[in-house]
């Protein structure tokens, strides 16, 4: 299958890892459930694993049609790229071929009912690792290669929480205007298109799901610049320069 067909079918490819995430979070959740340990909340959905399998097997496709044998892309294990403020950092998709690291990606996710603190740290994290690996970058920690793709992929539920208008405190100074009375899900919005302008990573993709309709597939893009598509198209771009 090549890079033009998998484009083509890429919304109903998205839909199918949607879907994925929402069954397996909530079969992890049963599965706490009956266990007993319901006590630990949602603890075990979200530590459980898997959800975000779908998306990293989409994000493989696209690697594989762009000309990189599958050998050379690691899920799951072998994930470890050493640091430059801490010996290793591990990512959800790795592609490494012949001592060459080609790409990196993130694929996390957000579901209510707590989005304060969760948000505060999925951006400290991005940021951390983004950092950590462009430093190590510098340093030549990876030899000689030239620049990888860095890409950074997230799910939130769309539900009345993450809609919802956040206050903002300023006790000293104002806080930037994109961020008064902006809600999670716009802040989301903004902190992944700014990844991006600031280069931190190469390309970002944000999308949201409703928990009742998620398990069928449906997803929202709030914004174009910040699609699953133009993720794809500059992903495979990139590999297809090095396959």
């Amino acid at each position: 299958m090549n890079i033009a067909e998998i484009c083509r079918n890429l919304d109903l490819r998205t839909r199918k890892a949607v879907a994925l995430y929402w069954k397996t979070r909530t079969g992890q959740r049963s599965k706490q459930i009956e266990s007993g340990k319901a006590d630990y909340g949602f603890r075990g959905a979200v530590t459980g694993g898997a959800q975000m399998d779908g998306f990293i097997d989409l994000f493989t496709e696209i690697i594989v049609a762009g000309g990189v044998p599958e050998k050379y892309v690691f899920k799951k294990r072998a994930v470890e790229l050493p640091g430059f403020f801490r010996p290793t950092k591990e990512w959800d998709l790795l592609v490494v071929r012949e001592n060459t690291l080609l790409a990196a990606i993130e694929a996390k996710s957000q579901v209510g009912p707590s989005f304060g603190n969760n948000f505060n740290n999925r951006t400290e994290e991005a940021l951390g690792s983004a950092l950590d690996l462009w430093t190590a970058y510098r340093e030549r920690v990876y030899l000689d290669n030239p620049q990888p793709f860095l890409g950074y992929f997230f799910m939130l539920e769309d539900c009345p929480s993450s809609n919802r208008p956040v206050s903002v405190k300023e006790p000293h100074f104002k806080v930037l205007p994109e961020f008064v009375g902006a809600s999670y899900l716009r802040r989301y919005e903004v902190f992944c298109r700014k990844l991006v302008l600031e280069r931190h990573y190469t390309a970002a993709a944000f999308i949201t799901a409703k928990q009742v309709t998620g398990t069928q597939g449906r997803f929202t893009t709030p914004a174009k610049d910040l699609s699953v598509e133009r993720f794809a198209r500059t992903l495979a771009a990139h590999i297809s320069s090095f396959a």
